[in-house]
This record gives structure tokens, sequence and C-alpha cells, in this order.
């Protein structure tokens, strides 16, 4: 697998679309995905706009449950890495990063009025 280090300062605004769910390595059993270490990993669906190009959703991978999350927040991603995969006729690139932190005060009100 190719493993391409991701400037994430050139993705425009990273925007959390889905909040940290756990992966599951066996949807039967609902276990879930270790890391090499052992720690469990999850995904971020995170929302990439770069300067007037449409919405892509990505999903990261990320060792450990990030804190702080929620849907519409404004978050940061370190040492983002993208892997290109090939299974038979299927292929696509996966994400993976070393932690994804919200930005303070950038959480979206959902359902509800303006600020008062």
């Amino acid at each position: 697998m190719q493993s391409i280090p991701v400037d994430t300062t050139r993705l425009g605004v990273l925007r959390c679309a889905i909040a940290p769910e756990a992966k599951l390595s066996n949807p039967e059993t609902q276990e879930v995905k270790k890391d090499r270490d052992g720690n469990p990993v999850y995904t971020v669906a995170v929302t990439v706009r770069q300067d007037r190009r449409r919405i892509s959703v990505i999903e990261i991978a990320v060792s450990g449950e990030p804190k702080g999350i929620q849907e519409g927040q404004i978050v940061k991603v370190t040492g983002l890495t993208a892997f290109a995969w090939a299974m038979g006729d299927r292929h696509g690139i996966s994400f993976r990063a070393d932690a994804i932190t919200p930005i303070s005060g950038t959480a979206t009100a959902h359902g509800k009025g303006g600020d008062a």
C-alpha cells in the first residue's frame, strides 16, 4: 500500500460531518477494530472545501477516540496520510490521521435559532 502525506493547510476548512464512530472489524459481532498497539480505531467523516470548489467528504481513521468533536464543528487534522488500496477489481483511497481535534468555539447549533 502506497502512503501519501497530505498537506492539510491546502485543504481549506475541515468540518466534522459525522462525529467519531468506532470502526468495526466484524459487523456481526460488533467487534471494534484495533491498531497495532491495541487501541480502538475510530472514524470521523470530515468535509473538505477548497476555495470555491465542491465539498468532498472523506472518512478519516484515527487511533483512540477523538474527544470533544461535534458535527458541524471545524476540526484540526494532524498527520493526515492517504493510502491507495486495491482488492480484486475494487480500489480507492483511505485516510488516516495521527489526531483529530476540535477548534474551540466552532460548533454550529442544529435546529436552533440565532445566538442571543
